[in-house]
């Protein structure tokens, strides 16, 4: 409320000064227009975005009202000082002048914009060198933003109208010209360096260059929003473990920001000509895939590529068993209960194309407590979902008041909450922004929203809080005690029967009456689910070395591929090739 009123009296103060300027400038009263002028200025600086858009849509766009401002300005001159002043045409002329260098100005800026940002292919770790682009200012301080330099001349007008003296708006007309015309010389300078960036198939060819002389063998392809990238950065220290050349393929420019640090080759290709056509590929053996989207099937085309779906976690949910599964060649779970999943799924994926690879991501996962005097319960709800009806996420039901709850009974709360909470349901997205309001209440050490990663997180928690979901057989790994939400309110049996990664875990429903007994579980050595965690570790995760089994997986697809396509081995290291 308090938003809009502030809004629309910014607008009322901004439409009623040039009414104001306009009078104040044919009486003329130069006190008037420059109170005028600097309320214009200040509610043109605060006016909000969504009401400059109206004003845009009816005409009143921000070019219109800056040139609305200066005429005023040259209007006050000609009656305060009188239009035969070579002054007068100086200050018209320098306004003239600084419309047009802003249209050359922004064209440029556009362009040397266009030429760095939208590269047909972006690249990292590859030693593709492309000039470098201007700094960011010069950029982005373009169209509306340098109508904010006519202050000098407009200002200085009104300063001398007071005075009687009519150079001041002239010398403010040449000093906005020579400030546009600066940025304009040095971005004339960089255009001149961005030739090679110009031509997009020259582009192309210098990364597909730089990509066949690494020769990948393996690849990860991912597509998706720029919040869901998390899903292929968990892979990439995976990917860097292994004996063989692994690249990463993004197919959105947003992923590229926040993709997690790697010393791997990553690409970036966000058109499907450019993708489909891009040869720099063409010795890959297997393509892994770690979500499915519609995108994937540019890759999925591809003759005599191996193609691999390693998911983003083992699951309960739909998605660890999602129909569209079935046309990857193989599907590559982290233990036997991955493969049940399909099993009893049915949705088409036989059972020869299921390989148990174990989560080699856990390795750092410990099983020690932490070595702290208070008890830590790590809160890591999923987020929402596609549908209400699948009740994935506990924030909405019950979220507030669990961590109130943990609070209350003086435990250390770390909050650790899905990256897409709210992105579909504004009631998950309220009851988020409430969990956030009692832990900034409560203050720390109390509780605190975990900055760290999640596995970082599971070592310094005594307990796991979760929702169904891999956060849970990720957790399992700690060999540490966890309790599920069940917000559907399922009789126990059937939970368990129905999610496997419950089955070692305290189910904790909506009125929290379990939690108490929960807590008094962490005060013992070993609990009463101790040994059910234990044997299910196995179930869910596999056995043995998770790396090598993940290796050997790896090795297994790409003789598979070198069957198929006919190709010959590839060379660890090519020559030349860093590897």
């Amino acid at each position: 409320m308090g938003g809009s009123f502030r809004g629309a009296l910014v607008t009322a103060a901004l439409l009623g000064a040039y009414p104001v300027l306009v009078v104040a400038a044919l009486c003329p009263w130069p006190w008037v227009f420059a109170a005028a002028c600097a309320v214009s200025y200040a509610a043109e600086a605060k006016l909000p975005k969504s009401v400059a858009i109206q004003l845009s849509r009816v005409h009143l766009g921000a070019t219109v009202r800056f040139l609305t401002r200066e005429t005023a300005a040259v209007l006050l001159l000609a009656r305060a000082i009188g239009p035969e002043s070579r002054w007068f045409a100086l200050l018209a002329a320098g306004l003239f002048l600084c419309h047009g260098m802003r249209a050359v100005q922004t064209g440029l800026a556009l362009y040397l914009r266009r030429c760095h940002a939208l590269k047909p292919v972006e690249s990292r770790n590859l030693g593709v060198v492309f000039p470098a682009a201007p700094p960011e200012a010069l950029l982005s301080w373009r169209g509306v933003r340098l109508l904010y330099l006519d202050v000098l001349p407009v200002g200085l007008t009104a300063a001398g109208a007071l005075t009687g003296a009519a150079w001041p708006g002239a010398l403010g007309a040449g000093a906005a010209l020579l400030l546009m015309a600066g940025a304009t010389l040095v971005l004339l300078w960089h255009v001149r360096r961005v030739g090679p960036l110009a031509d997009r198939r020259r582009v192309i060819r210098a990364v597909d260059e730089r990509v066949r002389a690494y020769r990948p063998e393996v690849l990860l392809y991912f597509s998706g929003p720029a919040d869901s990238v998390y899903q292929a950065s968990m892979w990439l220290p995976v990917l860097a473990g292994l004996d063989r050349r692994a690249v990463i393929v993004l197919r959105e420019r947003a992923l590229l920001g926040g993709l997690g640090p790697t010393t791997l080759p990553v690409l970036c290709i966000p058109s499907a000509v450019d993708m489909m056509n891009f040869r720099g590929l063409d010795t890959a053996r297997v393509a892994l895939f770690a979500s499915n989207v519609g995108n994937n099937i540019h890759m999925l085309r591809t003759p005599g590529l191996v193609s691999v779906f390693i998911g983003h976690g083992d699951s309960d949910k739909e998605a660890s068993f999602n129909p569209f599964t079935k046309v990857y060649d193989e599907v590559w779970v982290a233990g036997p209960a991955g493969r049940d999943r399909y099993r009893r799924a049915a949705v088409g994926v036989p059972d020869s194309a299921i390989v148990e690879v174990g989560r080699p991501q856990l390795a750092g996962i410990t099983g020690e407590r932490p070595a702290t005097p208070y008890r830590t319960v790590l809160y890591a709800p999923t987020w929402e979902g596609w549908t209400d009806e699948l009740f994935h996420s506990s924030v909405a039901a019950m979220g507030p008041q669990l961590v109130q709850a943990l609070l209350d009974h003086s435990v250390r709360l770390i909050y650790k909450p899905h990256p897409l909470i709210g992105h579909r349901c504004p009631a998950a997205r309220a009851a988020h922004r409430r969990v956030l309001a009692v832990i900034a209440r409560a203050g720390q050490p109390a509780g605190r929203v975990a900055t760290d990663d999640l596995y970082a997180c599971f070592n310094q928690a005594d307990l796991l809080v979760s929702d169904i979901s891999s956060v849970v057989a990720d957790f399992v790994a700690s060999g540490k005690p966890y309790a599920v939400t069940n917000v559907a309110g399922r009789p126990a049996a059937d939970f368990r029967e129905r999610h496997p990664t419950a089955r070692a875990a305290y189910l904790l429903g909506r009125e929290l009456t379990e939690l108490p007994e929960i807590l008094a579980q962490l005060d013992k050595d070993e609990d009463a689910l101790t040994e059910e965690r234990r044997a299910l570790r196995g179930y869910l995760l596999g056995e043995g070395d998770a790396m090598g089994r993940f290796r050997r997986a790896v090795d297994n697809a790409c003789r598979r591929a070198g069957r198929t396509s006919g190709r010959g081995p590839v060379d660890r290291c090519p020559p030349g090739v860093a590897c």
